[in-house]
């Protein structure tokens, strides 16, 4: 396997720049997840590392070596794609065979990669099928092992299980997160779901039009969120946002409602999970809401609510509120659960 490191890393079409000098390194073995809105680079830049899209400026460097200018074939890297780029007339067999032939692979080192591959896939049963007498799910697990059976370096995932339902989701991300875990091999994922993101990652790079927002560790991400974009894109349901002022060690949401908080005087953002909300007696509400509807799922309720200035507020409690629509709600959180950002640049306040 490799590491990566993308130095300087740009791309413009004519005069619109969409990736504006990206640095990062992934270390060998890592699992790395692109993640942010559409239109942000993601699929762009993954597309760079593979040489699908030309580099405008800086360097891809793939085991120490710089690639720009290397075909895609001879980088190392197996891509799999959301569309699944099955030969329609081929068997599943030959899908995940035809690279290796193409590189003139000996046929009985064919024969045991496809094996090898359709074993740790569960596709033994498949190999003489054509593609469209699989489901869905079977059809990108074939896209899957025709990446694994050409023993890459790198490993690329461009959104494979958009194209999915909820359970397969489920189900094939779990797939490839054994697969890893068997491979120890060095991916990269891109989605736009986040959930994705923090259930495979060991990294997380989110995107956000064309620059890199943040990279860290899941729960890095989860728990210290170093903008506002990161907040509120980072989490499900996602992080609640007041304005605030910040004056004299406290932060005032509110003429009634404050929090205190060691930050410089000026305007904030406090951002506070739904997780971490719960119901209080008023005298000790740090937020007032008021009620619009509750979503009863079971082993807990989401409760949305307008806040205090008009923002769109949503609380995660065990147990739903008895309250009637246009009730009253009083909100408390812990101290240590409390983001604050700064209106201006939207910058974590430490």
């Amino acid at each position: 396997m490799a590491n990566l490191q993308l130095t300087g890393v740009k791309k413009s079409y004519g005069t619109v720049d969409v990736i504006h000098g990206i640095d990062l390194t992934i270390e060998d073995g890592e699992f790395v997840v692109f993640v942010g809105p559409s239109g942000c680079g993601k699929s762009t830049l993954l597309r760079m590392i593979a040489g699908l899209e030309e580099i405008s400026d800086g360097t891809v460097e793939i085991g120490g070596a710089v690639v720009n200018d290397v075909a895609p074939s001879k980088r190392g890297v197996a891509m799999v794609f959301q569309t699944y780029a099955l030969y329609p007339h081929m068997t599943v067999r030959e899908n995940v065979a035809f690279g290796l032939k193409q590189a003139k692979t000996p046929k009985d080192e064919i024969e045991k990669r496809v094996t090898e591959a359709a074993e740790m896939l569960q596709i033994t049963d498949y190999l003489d099928r054509k593609p469209k007498n699989l489901s869905g799910g079977q059809r990108q697990r074939v896209a899957i092992g025709r990446a694994i059976a050409r023993h890459a370096e790198v490993f690329l995932f461009d959104e494979p299980l958009s194209n999915l339902d909820a359970a397969l989701r489920v189900q094939t991300r779990l797939e490839i997160a054994r697969l890893h875990a068997r491979l120890d091999a060095t991916m990269i994922y891109v989605t736009h779901d986040q959930v994705e993101a923090l259930t495979l990652a060991d990294k997380i790079v989110v995107l956000h039009d064309g620059y890199i927002s943040q990279v860290g560790s899941p729960m890095e991400l989860y728990e210290r969120p170093d903008n506002l974009f990161v907040a509120g894109f980072i989490g499900s349901p996602k992080m609640n946002f007041v304005d605030g002022v910040a004056k004299g060690g406290s932060i005032h949401m509110t003429d009634t409602n404050s929090i205190s908080a060691s930050v410089p005087d000026g305007d904030v953002v406090v951002g506070l999970r739904p997780e971490h909300l719960s119901p209080c007696a008023p005298e000790e509400a740090m937020l007032v809401g008021t009620l619009d509807m509750i979503e009863k799922l079971g082993e807990y309720a989401l409760v949305h609510m307008s806040g205090p200035n008009g923002e769109s507020l949503v609380a995660k409690f065990d147990l739903p509120p008895t309250g009637a629509q246009g009730s009253k709600i009083y909100l408390k959180a812990d101290v240590d659960n409390v983001h604050v950002f700064d209106k201006a640049t939207q910058q974590r306040i430490s």
